[in-house]
């Protein structure tokens, strides 16, 4: 690792400190407004993990600090409680989803989604071909014991049987956070999760067949949202913020065994799990990171279709509080187009 890297504090499950360090640098904006605040909050959807890693980097090169204000990690407690808090305006950021940004809005809150991390539904069905045999269609399911965790990964999974027919002909149980054991156990024949959990799965030596919700739901996973007053309060930090977090992508897929040593360093426990949080970081920007939309308006931008699309979804599931405009719940207008990061992601990533 770079010998530049000096100071790090370790990211604390239910709390948040600062971690500071440099890992190396890259060409880009260097502008600092002195009105922006001194510090900001982000409140990630879970424990750090190697699908964070956008936010570690930028963080660990002094990329947010290059911006002119310093970044604080919270760990979290799932997407509808980083929208929750975004919405009550507790954090200035926050890493939830789609769904959870309708969700929460639906029940008068107004976080609001103002960069596309997961540009794909990273919702999947997987099964293990030793125990269920190939699996290539949804057809197979017919009959099948499936199982996942409660919650939009339910609501996803039923989605996508629906769409393709085979919902009333399999036998639904809720797993509950034990998926993929239950699976690998036999207990289940095909699982609902994320791609995450196949990952867990492969490094489980098992060979696993996937189905991509997104093929049927299009919808989106990881995103930055902040309440819609806080962005209209200060439109240069939310830019800002942005623009690093996009250096912070391109630095840790350019330099991805030194992004492993940031996050290892960050939270230290994860190193008996370094090539499994690898594996997922790399899968997330090879394949979830990427859309038309991000080739067409950059790296974080977002389009009405999969919100129109998981609005529907949410209908159908009844699992909106009130009344929702999926049109007002984004907004690509903090995303900074001029800042190469942004504007030419697809082409400095190859993706």
């Amino acid at each position: 690792m770079n010998d530049k890297h000096t100071r790090r504090g370790v990211l604390a499950i239910g709390g948040g400190i600062t971690v500071s360090g440099c890992l190396g640098t890259l060409e880009g904006n260097d502008s600092a407004d002195s009105e922006k605040p001194e510090s900001v909050t982000l409140l990630l959807n879970w424990k750090v993990n190697g699908l964070h890693v956008p936010y570690i980097t930028a963080h660990e090169n002094g990329f947010y600090e290059e911006e002119g204000f310093d970044v604080e990690f919270e760990s979290g407690d799932g997407s509808d409680f980083a929208a929750n808090q975004a919405g009550l305006g507790n954090v200035e950021f926050a890493i939830s989803s789609g769904d959870q940004i309708l969700a929460v809005n639906s029940k008068g809150l107004s976080p609001i989604a103002i960069g596309i991390v997961m540009q794909r539904n990273p919702n999947v069905i997987f099964a293990d071909r030793d125990q269920f045999g190939e699996f290539a269609d949804p057809e197979r399911l017919e009959g099948a014991t499936v199982g996942s965790g409660p919650g939009m990964v339910q609501t996803m999974t039923e989605a996508y049987l629906d769409h393709h027919g085979v919902l009333d002909s399999v036998d639904y149980v809720d797993t509950g956070f034990d998926t993929v054991q239950r699976l690998l156990g036999g207990e289940i024949d095909a699982a609902g999760g994320v791609f995450g959990d196949v990952v867990d799965a492969e490094h489980q030596g098992r060979e696993i067949d996937v189905l991509e919700i997104q093929d049927a739901v299009p919808s989106y996973g990881h995103l930055i949202a902040t309440d819609q007053s806080f962005a209209e309060e200060n439109p240069d930090t939310v830019s800002a913020f942005l623009r690093a977090t996009a250096k912070g992508a391109v630095w840790a897929i350019e330099n991805s065994d030194e992004a492993m040593d940031a996050l290892v360093d960050v939270q230290p426990e994860l190193d008996e799990a370094r090539e499994n949080q690898a594996d997922k970081w790399e899968r997330l920007y090879e394949r979830y990171m990427h859309s038309e939309t991000v080739e067409a308006e950059g790296w974080g931008a977002s389009a009405p279709e999969p919100w129109k699309e998981t609005y529907e979804t949410l209908v159908d599931a009844d699992a909106l509080n009130g009344d929702v405009d999926p049109d007002e719940v984004w907004t690509n207008e903090y995303l900074d187009t001029d800042d190469e990061y942004i504007a030419k992601y697809a082409e400095r990533t190859g993706t």
